[in-house]
């Protein structure tokens, strides 16, 4: 299938979990990705990063929030929606973190956590972030021809990391295939994609 909605779980803890549902889409179209998720719930509990605002001049007033998304390096370390994207048949992948603060980054590894580095094919993640009624949404629209060729086929492990306003951390993936949480095991990289319109 080439769009497909999705639900993430806690990964199972003898603590309390937070009263959250993480659920969305994602789809591949002409070697565009295109990811939603929705955080609904009780967000007050939830450590969320603002977005970073730009300083007005006195004669501005009051400054919106920057458009600018910036770079930045231990995202999952806070509040940060992610995803694994992998080529069919190979070991190589590539992990997505996203801020509700604006912050993003891309990693390349060559086979299982081995040879991490930052992907440089990406200088910008085009993403947005809407803040609804009992909840948020975050959406990406991103080329994935820097990386992928669209004859190829990829597998996507979709996973969230939430951070509470006391400092603990909860994983949120599409599956949980290991005695601890572990989002870069590929056997989780569950939803497959071609590209629909290769011919």
């Amino acid at each position: 299938m080439n769009d497909q909605t999705f639900s993430l779980q806690p990964f199972p803890s003898t603590k309390s979990l937070p009263n959250l549902k993480i659920a969305g889409n994602i789809a591949r179209n002409g070697n565009k990705l295109v990811i939603c998720y929705v955080l609904e719930g009780d967000l007050k509990e939830i450590a969320l990063a603002k977005p970073t605002v730009r300083v007005a001049s006195r004669t501005e007033g009051i400054a919106p929030p920057s458009n600018t998304r910036s770079r930045k390096h231990e995202l999952w370390k806070d509040t940060c929606f992610e995803f694994f994207l992998g080529i069919k048949d190979s070991l190589r992948y590539w992990e997505f973190n996203l801020s509700p603060a604006g912050h993003w980054n891309v990693y390349r590894f060559d086979g299982y956590r081995q040879g991490m580095q930052e992907e440089t094919a990406f200088t910008t993640l085009p993403f947005s972030v809407q803040n609804q009624a009992d909840g948020l949404a975050l959406v990406l629209d991103v080329d994935l021809n820097k990386i992928v060729s669209a004859n190829q086929a990829i597998e996507v492990g979709i996973t969230t990391v939430i951070k509470d306003k006391d400092g603990e951390v909860t994983y949120w993936a599409l599956t949980h295939r290991s005695a601890e949480a572990d989002f870069h095991l590929r056997d989780s990289f569950i939803i497959k994609l071609l590209d629909l319109t290769w011919k």
